[in-house]
């Protein structure tokens, strides 16, 4: 099944400075870092998915997907380079960001230099999934990012915009040049356990960063599920539909997340500041 979005690269440049208070989610600590802590993983989780997905293109004979091809590597290159200026900045305010970040990139290089290359593209199916229902939940709730710095919210809900018009093309990629079902669910298995763990080890280490690991607050807010857009409150019903035989990331209802993304896309003043 082809991917059925048309979309578009677009080379916004956000401002991570000083003015961005350091608890911008509403002063929560717990909110902000959830968020905070993510970010480590897309420098280099976004070169990984390029390089996997770019690999195979010139094998595509279906030019429309070719072309997506093309324009999801696009956008993961621009939301590479602003998640590493996110990480700078999380780094001058003394988060260890930087040393996590590189972390997880040698741990991605090792999985690159032991596995196959549509293994390595089963791997960003999965962790495309992840990121496809948590951008939905969040584009669909408005209230996740209530009380939250403008500009951050913006930044988030751009990503999770982006992420939602390219959430079947590793899959249609990957389908292409012979993935199978035992594979990629297999594959989804270890994904999602070294995922889960990486996201604990970050959150914790940020909410030990900040003096909040030992807070009752942060505990209560986290236990009462005051967790926007985050790895530990997936929607896991559209989780566990990725074990279908016959999943398609077409299947989870977008339409309503991109709508209003490309309409807030066109109002704000966040977005328009970010054009080049």
């Amino acid at each position: 099944m082809p991917a059925t979005l048309d979309f578009e690269v677009r080379n916004l440049r956000f401002t991570f400075d000083d003015t961005i208070p350091k608890f911008w989610h509403g002063g929560s600590p717990l909110r902000t870092a959830l968020l905070d802590s993510q970010s480590l993983f897309f420098p280099a989780g976004e070169r990984f998915f390029v390089d996997s997905v770019k690999r195979f293109i010139p094998q595509l004979k279906d030019q429309r997907l070719r072309r997506q091809a093309q324009l999801f590597c696009g956008q993961e290159a621009v939301h590479q380079r602003e998640h590493l200026n996110y990480n700078r900045m999380l780094e001058r305010r003394g988060y260890p960001a930087l040393r996590l970040q590189n972390g997880v990139e040698r741990y991605l290089r090792l999985i690159t230099r032991i596995i196959f290359p549509r293994w390595r593209l089963a791997v960003t199916c999965a962790l495309e999934h992840f990121t496809a229902i948590s951008a939905n939940a969040a584009l669909t709730n408005p209230s996740l990012f209530d009380g939250a710095e403008p500009r951050m919210a913006a930044f988030w809900r751009w990503h999770a915009g982006e992420e939602t018009e390219h959430k079947a093309v590793p899959f249609d990629v990957y389908q292409a040049v012979g993935g199978h079902y035992s594979e990629r669910v297999l594959i989804m298995l270890s994904a999602s356990l070294v995922f889960q763990a990486y996201s604990l080890l970050h959150l914790f280490i940020f909410l030990w960063s900040s003096g909040n690991l030992f807070s009752p607050r942060t505990w209560w807010d986290f236990l009462r599920g005051d967790r926007p857009m985050s790895s530990h409150t997936l929607p896991w019903r559209s989780y566990f539909a990725y074990f279908r035989p016959g999943f398609h990331p077409d299947q989870l209802a977008t339409d309503a997340a991109l709508a209003a993304f490309r309409n807030e896309l066109a109002s704000s003043k966040v977005y328009a500041d970010a054009a080049p």
